[in-house]
């Protein structure tokens, strides 16, 4: 049976039976789970001003607990997601319930707590409350955003960068004819696979080598415009070529860096591209010339159409920074740096 390979449809938001190894996930846990904690100290203290003396005390048994169960979920997300849907969620809140009643009766044997099956039964009974509230979150935030939503919003976003995708190379194509007519009809060709790539689906993450590729045809076309004022500058360190990124993250940004840094200038510069690895996160950065405010609408646009697509693909678990930078010689820089997690294409 073949793999697919991974795509939108794993959205972390789009499943009722959330991926305890996205960041954004754990973070919503933390998030909720210290929510009700503070809700119920307000609940509990008689007096506003004691709401805080309450809440450590809550905490004291509350982030032990919800930090252990957050490393076994962790550690257990593979075989949660193998069982269906409401064994799943049975299996987190019985996981709960008796990482609970283990901490009530570690306690009673240090003892800081009074012990007894009716205090064991109090504290997993609010274990397993807690657990089911935010299953209850996570399969009513899947059904606001479903998968085919997530999918429809990346076609939309995937779309307006095709106009500007298609136009750019167009006109780098249209300054060779008239001098360099056998070099233009070999761009054309050129043209012609990148226009392909294009129109590809775009749900599904590419290998890294050819997002790379797609990117290199571009910039070369680019240099065909641009002459000797473009010079790009590729960094790769040993970066496997099977890793899974989504596709059209390389090019708006190259594009960018062409249109906003290079050609403005009227002088020649350097796009440099780099990759790097560090443990399970993929580290891509991009700089150029900084010319005048360094970033204009058009940038602004491109550079949030890629965070937004990085957002429905990795939820909280990618980033991208941006940032200017002052070089010895007293010229700026502009640059990009965006952080994914690892996948490899099947």
């Amino acid at each position: 049976m073949s793999q697919s390979a991974p795509s939108i449809k794993q959205y972390a938001a789009g499943h009722p039976l959330p991926d305890f190894r996205n960041f954004g996930v754990m973070l919503r846990v933390l998030l909720g789970v210290n929510l009700g904690a503070l809700a119920a100290a307000l609940a509990q203290s008689g007096d506003i001003g004691a709401w805080m003396d309450e809440y450590i005390r809550i905490s004291i048994w509350v982030q032990p607990l919800l930090l252990t169960n957050l490393v076994l979920l962790w550690m257990s997300a593979r075989l949660i997601h193998l069982l269906p849907l409401r064994r799943g969620q049975a299996a987190v809140i019985l996981l709960a319930v008796l990482t609970a009643w283990l901490q009530a009766d570690f306690w009673h044997f240090m003892g800081l707590h009074e012990g007894g099956w009716k205090s064991g039964a109090r504290v997993a009974a609010l274990a397993a409350l807690a657990a089911g509230g935010m299953l209850f979150y996570f399969e009513m935030r899947a059904k606001a955003f479903p998968p085919a939503l997530a999918e429809a919003r990346l076609q939309a976003l995937t779309a307006r960068i095709r106009p500007h995708f298609l136009f750019n190379s167009l006109n780098a194509v249209l300054s060779l004819i008239r001098m360099e007519p056998r070099r233009a009809e070999q761009a054309l060709e050129e043209l012609a696979d990148l226009f392909r790539a294009l129109m590809r689906d775009h749900r599904e993450l590419l290998p890294l080598a050819e997002e790379i590729a797609l990117c290199r045809q571009y910039l070369e076309l680019e240099e065909l415009r641009l002459g000797d004022r473009l010079n790009v500058v590729w960094e790769i360190d040993s970066i496997p070529a099977d890793l899974s990124v989504p596709p059209l993250v390389l090019q708006p940004l190259a594009e960018n860096a062409v249109y906003h840094g290079i050609e403005p200038s009227g002088k020649p510069g350097t796009i440099r591209i780099g990759f790097s690895r560090r443990g399970d996160a993929l580290r891509i950065w991009m700089t150029n010339p900084c010319i005048g405010g360094g970033e204009s609408k058009g940038n602004r646009m491109a550079l949030a159409n890629v965070r937004e697509r990085l957002l429905l693909y990795y939820d909280l678990e990618a980033t991208l920074e941006t940032g200017k930078k002052t070089l010895p010689d007293g010229s700026q820089e502009y640059r990009v740096d965006i952080i994914l997690p690892c996948r490899r294409a099947p």
